[in-house]
């Protein structure tokens, strides 16, 4: 058992490369292991798998407790007594005293453990609030397996790696694949903010996940209790970030920051800075072509707030280079093509410091995101016909094919405006159809951000399980279109695609990633803000540019956003059409089953005539095809 353990965790070796550790009790049946990267307390007394004083606890976990030192305090008041100085111990030293759930509501950090309760002989699992780290479990026969990572559950003899068809649809209409669901059948991600308690339960059969904090009754009690006035608002959000980043900042190793010269990092680093003795630490990475490159933009604030700044420009084939290790550091199917300038700057990062700080949740927590802005002016001008008249718009959208469409657009071009001769017109227009049918103001929305989605789609027959977009019992009671989006995004797009993206980058070259603006008490405080400040005159994030303003002036950070966008689009219509062409040829698409051909090429016959961008559809298609080929390799250490 503890060589089976010790083989499944060295696939996670990249997650701890600088120890392991195995704990094995044979006649409960159950083996811990871990892989360390280790951040505090580096000596063997903050070695895993640890146990409690009193042996009654045993643990495994990834991740960082910030608020330990706190909570070693009053714990050493209660008689506790401590070998060394890691979080670790004070998680175990919790557990003891207060129990294992009382002890998450008092956790302050990002975290995915397994503990091992003794007396009682059951298994806990428990994620962070947000979702900052992974867990996988599931039922391999009689075997319940569980990891960071899909492939350490891959390299147990008894696990089938089955695709389940209903995880790939929502993988083409998302990119990414939205918890509790997996690309395997049967094996689940545990969804944020909560743990499962696995006693007695019979092989195949597991407890429903228990939450701890609740991000609707978050949403839901902050609405009622608003923040109304500005100036009270800015100085708490100013206390809370800036102690937010004071915990992140404690470390026994080099710790630094990625900088895009955005708002979000921008205030991060501003605020890192302005707690240190010494220059922060600085990463960004640039690239020559015209509109992809925000390095000069990092570079002025980094020079601003007098930072020890590494840049680092990546030409078109290093970053086309990452492409074949995208599989092996994602584990499963995951579209967002900033994933590839993700690990770029992590891989930049971890030349020099072994923690890095971000800006992500930002956007989800104070509506930055431009999408929010179009999508509600589709809201303002459709949302509110009635359900009955929309689906007549939707039904006379499709009364004719796309195809039918592009030469009726033709025909009329000479009459229309520029806006009204956007290329595709006719394939965008049965996309907006989809939308003005749903029921719903969850599902509109789901509707406007999605990729592939019914009626075309390459699944054919396949129903989508449900998601917080479709699940009745976890919407909330919001005043708004607005505030319905982000919501929804910090349950699904934040934890399983952003979150996601940064955590298997920097962990793949064995950085840790660390977010202040994620922390609960930001985002509880967020919620008590009314919408006015978040988005105002046409741009979100507005509070937060006012706390940015304190510390960087307003012309170095006032610019369209631009985020870490690529090329794809260009790229496979032109260096890397032999490899796209390879993974979706029909006579391919058919002998492996799951994909209809029929749409994919028809997308990309237009795509290659320049008709079209489609690379936010192919692109999905192409990495499940990559990753597909990939799994057909054996797992190694």
């Amino acid at each position: 058992m503890a060589a089976l353990a010790a083989r499944m965790v060295d696939t996670l070796r990249h997650r701890g490369p600088d120890d392991s550790g195995v704990w094995v009790d044979a006649a409960a049946g159950i083996a811990l292991a871990h892989r360390r990267l280790a951040i505090l307390d580096l000596s063997a007394l903050g070695r895993q798998p640890m146990t409690s004083a009193s042996g009654q606890w045993i643990v495994v976990y990834n991740g960082e407790i910030y608020n330990f030192a706190e909570l070693r305090a009053e714990l050493e008041g209660r008689g506790h007594r401590f070998r060394g100085h890691s979080d670790t111990e004070v998680m175990l030293a919790a557990f003891e005293e207060w129990g294992l759930e009382a002890s998450l509501k008092r956790f302050n950090g990002m975290f995915a453990f397994a503990a091992w309760h003794r007396p009682s002989r059951t298994l806990y699992l428990a994620r962070d609030r947000v979702g900052k780290k992974p867990l996988y479990y599931g039922w391999a026969g009689n075997v319940f397996l569980f990891g960071s990572e899909l492939k350490a559950l891959r390299a147990h003899p008894a696990f089938r790696a089955e695709i389940d068809p209903g995880a790939l649809a929502l993988f083409l209409r998302h990119n990414y694949i939205p918890h509790p669901y997996s690309i395997y059948r049967g094996i689940r991600s545990l969804r944020p903010a909560t743990f499962l308690a696995l006693g007695d339960a019979a092989p195949g059969q597991a407890p429903s996940p228990v939450a701890y904090w609740s991000h609707r009754l978050v949403a839901e009690g902050g609405i009622q209790h608003p923040v109304e006035e500005p100036a009270e608002a800015l100085e708490r959000l100013d206390a809370l970030i800036r102690d937010a980043v004071r915990l992140r900042m404690i470390a026994d190793v080099p710790l630094g920051a990625f900088l895009s010269g955005g708002i979000d990092s921008s205030l991060v680093v501003a605020l890192m800075q302005a707690q240190s003795s010494r220059p922060v630490m600085t990463f960004s990475i640039g690239f020559r072509e015209e509109g992809f490159d925000e390095a000069a933009h990092a570079r002025a604030v980094a020079a601003h707030l007098g930072t020890d700044h590494t840049e680092l420009y990546v030409s078109p084939a290093e970053a086309r280079d990452v492409i074949p290790s995208l599989a092996e550091i994602y584990d499963e199917p995951f579209a967002d093509d900033s994933q590839i300038p993700t690990f770029l700057v992590s891989k930049l990062a971890r030349s020099r410091v072994t923690v890095s700080l971000s800006g992500d949740g930002g956007d989800e927590l104070f509506g930055g995101y431009a999408a929010y802005l179009s999508n509600l002016r589709f809201w303002r001008r459709y949302g509110r016909l009635p359900l009955g008249v929309r689906r007549l718009m939707a039904a006379a959208a499709r009364a004719l094919s796309p195809e039918a469409w592009d030469g009726v657009f033709a025909r009329l071009a000479p009459l229309l405006s520029e806006a009204g001769r956007r290329p595709c017109a006719g394939l965008r227009l049965h996309r907006l159809a989809a939308a003005l049918e749903q029921d719903s103001e969850e599902a509109i929305y789901c509707s406007l951000i999605s990729h592939w989605q019914p009626p075309m789609t390459p699944l054919t027959g396949i129903e989508e399980p449900p998601t917080a977009f479709r699940d009745p019992e976890r919407r909330a009671a919001l005043p708004g279109f607005a505030e319905r989006m982000m919501y929804l995004d910090l349950l699904s797009y934040l934890p399983d695609d952003i979150l996601v993206k940064v955590d298997r980058a920097s962990m793949a070259v064995s950085l840790e990633a660390r977010c202040p603006l994620l922390d609960y008490r930001v985002a509880e405080l967020a919620w008590r803000l009314p919408l006015g400040m978040k988005i105002r005159h046409g741009q979100g994030k507005w509070i937060l540019r006012q706390l940015l303003y304190h510390y960087v002036p307003r012309e170095l950070v006032e610019r369209p956003k631009a985020g870490f966008a690529l090329p794809v689009g260009i790229w496979i219509r032109g260096p890397l059409r032999e490899w796209a062409e390879e993974l979706i040829r029909p006579a391919r698409l058919k002998s492996e089953g799951l994909l209809d051909p029929a749409p994919i090429r028809a997308v990309w016959d237009q795509h290659l005539r320049g008709e079209c961008d489609w690379a936010g559809l192919l692109w999905p298609v192409l990495i499940f095809q990559a990753w597909r080929q990939a799994q057909s390799q054996p797992v190694s250490p």
